[in-house]
């Protein structure tokens, strides 16, 4: 953990990344309910200061320390420092979740569980891409075709992509993006 943690202090102090909140939120953040919500790897909290702006109540969960410090001290945000590897879930606590620009195979599960019934999932995150990408390199970080949409098939899915698009640096990568709501 302290090696992952150390290094994504780094990339965060190094290279910048965007400010602007994620268009995906943008655009379906409406579909929520104003409530609690969870933003999973949340980084230096451009997400997270959105959805306290729309009214969330937000548990912010990212494993670097320097990230976390960068998000404003706010009643409404719950700033929790951890290493997404183990770190579990609450059932049936959240009326929006965010996972942009993260993939833990193993939250699939655990954020439908999360989710309250009517509750809203806003899911971003990169796929194997081939030619001139700058997708992660290793798999383990990178979607298959149509593996979001079918991990998520059982919710009521609102809208899915996959498309090429441009990262945080400025780079051109392929992306699956989902919303879906949980069945009341």
């Amino acid at each position: 953990m302290q090696e992952d943690k150390e290094r994504w202090n780094k990339r965060y102090k190094e290279k910048p990344f965007r400010t602007w909140v994620e268009p995906l939120v943008e655009k379906y953040i409406e579909r929520a309910n104003v409530g609690y919500a969870l933003d999973i790897a949340c980084g230096e909290g451009r997400n997270t200061h959105f959805l306290v702006e729309k009214g969330f109540e937000v548990d912010a969960v990212d494993l670097s320390d320097y990230a976390l410090s960068k998000i404003e001290e706010n009643p409404k945000i719950h700033k929790i420092e951890a290493d997404l590897d183990f770190y579990s879930l609450e059932k049936n606590k959240y009326d929006l979740v965010l996972n942009i620009n993260y993939l833990n195979r193993r939250f699939f599960h655990q954020i439908k569980e999360a989710l309250k019934p009517g509750g809203i999932i806003i899911f971003e995150t990169f796929i194997v891409a081939h030619g001139d990408f700058e997708n992660p390199n290793n798999p383990e970080y990178l979607l298959r075709k149509n593996e979001l949409l079918h991990a998520f098939i059982d919710l009521d899915v609102i809208y899915y992509e996959e498309r090429m698009d441009v990262n945080m640096r400025n780079e051109k990568t392929m992306v699956a993006s989902l919303v879906a709501q949980k069945r009341c």
